[in-house]
């Protein structure tokens, strides 16, 4: 089974990325930037495997750049947030 197949799983697997890129010391811009570059991939090569990726994608096919940035940004910033609980 694969990350992508559970929205859970898929949050906490980025949530861990995050933190390792964090304790080596990657700026919060260069994070948010490695996010963009994922969405954008999964977008153009990866079929949603649930309801959420469904939204995800279907926000980021209307979204334009600056949004699709943004859209980077605050699942970093959700992944975050989960894992300081």
């Amino acid at each position: 089974m694969s990350v992508l197949d559970n929205f859970g799983e898929w949050k906490e697997f980025l949530g861990n990325r995050v933190k390792q890129a964090e304790g080596i010391g990657m700026s919060e811009e260069t994070i948010s930037d490695l996010a963009y570059q994922i969405g954008d991939y999964l977008n153009e090569g990866i079929d949603p495997r649930n309801h959420q990726q469904r939204v995800l994608k279907e926000l980021w096919d209307v979204a334009d750049s600056d949004e699709q940035h943004m859209i980077a940004s605050l699942m970093v910033k959700l992944v975050k947030s989960e894992t300081e609980h």
